[in-house]
């Protein structure tokens, strides 16, 4: 534990939230990895100011990929007790932004790393390190088409979110999306004579809201999650400029969260339907009206089948009898895409910790991550 404590506390001095540069962090990764003989790959953002890393050590081969991202939520707003940047131990008890979230696993890696530069690896041992997973799945996006050549087919990959070490074979996929309603600009006086942009607007939100209403009472439903069915949530709305003018524009930003069963592009094209005939019940009075839709990020589900094999092999190296599927979305769909068997698999609890003030992580559940790489260890050197 003193090795993983000791990168622990160097992680959560770096301050990598997400509108953050992350390559101090990179560097001392790259470094590490590098002086244990691992080959290390930057894997560069276009503007230069983040990077990701893949690493791998050991003969050619299928191996095992351990995949976590670098970068922490923003602590602004929040009230703590303890510097959020510097690792704090009180009791059993390790505090400060990322413990959870994912850098206490980063640190589980690494340590892994420092133990497997003198092991006899029999197959190897592949490690992804991504960046702006906290704002849509970002970075791994942007990695993909470099990083996918060289992971080959991993037998088994482990994206360590927190799960309380539990092993999770699914999440939602989500989509981000922005509705842009042109309606027309008048004195308020007149009102009625003039399409109101915000209106538009509104009367799409009553469209998503019946979408989801046949979702909810009559969709695909997986009672694996708490909420077994495809949700869609607006987030922000916003539109006019004086009182006094009826606004001709009006934007909005909403998501939808998607169970497997139901295919993201079927959703979209009911999305744009729905828009259509919200401009389309204005067009009688105003020619231009109109709601137009872009969908502008994404990421996929995970629903790892019940029958393969990863699931067993991550249960006896978590020594885990149980399965779950977790409320929030990861990079894991991304892998599962390539056909690598995956599961989510990693400390803390998201639930109880994730993006909070005071943020910790129990040492118990290092000690569990730990015991798990160290498993993962003899089995690549069988």
């Amino acid at each position: 534990m003193t090795s993983t404590l000791d990168i622990l506390d160097r992680l959560i001095g770096f301050d990598t939230v997400s509108r953050n540069s992350n390559l101090e962090l990179a560097s001392y990764a790259e470094d590490f990895l590098t002086e244990r003989g691992f080959a290390v790959h930057r894997i560069d953002d276009p503007d230069g100011e983040k990077t990701g890393l893949y690493a791998e050590k050991g003969p050619s081969g299928d191996g095992v990929l351990l995949s976590a991202h670098t970068d922490v939520v923003p602590v602004d707003g929040q009230v703590w007790t303890k510097d959020p940047f510097r690792l704090t131990r009180e009791d059993d008890r390790l505090y400060g932004r990322g413990t959870t979230d994912m850098k206490g696993y980063v640190a589980s890696i690494l340590s892994l790393a420092d133990r497997a530069a003198q092991a006899p690896l029999r197959e190897p041992l592949k490690i992804a390190l991504s960046y702006d997973e906290e704002v849509g799945c970002v970075g791994i996006q942007r990695m993909l088409d470099r990083l996918a050549p060289m992971l080959g087919q991993p037998r088994a990959c482990f994206v360590g979110e927190p799960t309380d070490m539990q092993v999770a074979v699914g999440h939602k996929g989500k989509a981000a999306l922005r509705a842009i309603c042109h309606g027309q600009a008048g004195h308020s006086a007149l009102a009625p004579k003039f399409v109101n942009a915000l209106h538009l607007a509104t009367d799409f939100i009553g469209e998503l809201r019946a979408l989801q209403n046949t979702f909810a009472t009559g969709g695909n439903r997986d009672q694996a999650y708490s909420v077994p069915y495809t949700t869609f949530h607006v987030g922000v709305l916003s539109g006019g400029t004086a009182l006094n003018i009826v606004p001709d524009r009006a934007e909005m930003t909403f998501e939808y969260r998607h169970l497997a069963a139901d295919r993201g592009a079927n959703i979209l094209a009911q999305i744009k339907a729905a828009a259509e005939r919200v401009g389309a019940s204005h067009r009688a009075q105003f020619d231009g009206a109109r709601v137009e839709v872009e969908q502008y990020n994404a990421y996929p589900g995970l629903d790892t089948p019940e029958t393969d094999a990863v699931i067993g092999y991550a249960q006896k190296l978590a020594q885990s009898n149980e399965t779950t599927k977790v409320a929030f979305g990861t990079e894991a769909g991304f892998f599962s895409e390539l056909g690598i068997p995956i599961v989510v698999c990693g400390p803390g609890s998201m639930e109880g910790q994730g993006h909070k003030p005071d943020e910790y992580l129990e040492v118990s559940q290092l000690n569990a991550c730990d015991a798990m790489m160290d498993r993962i260890l003899d089995d690549l050197c069988e």
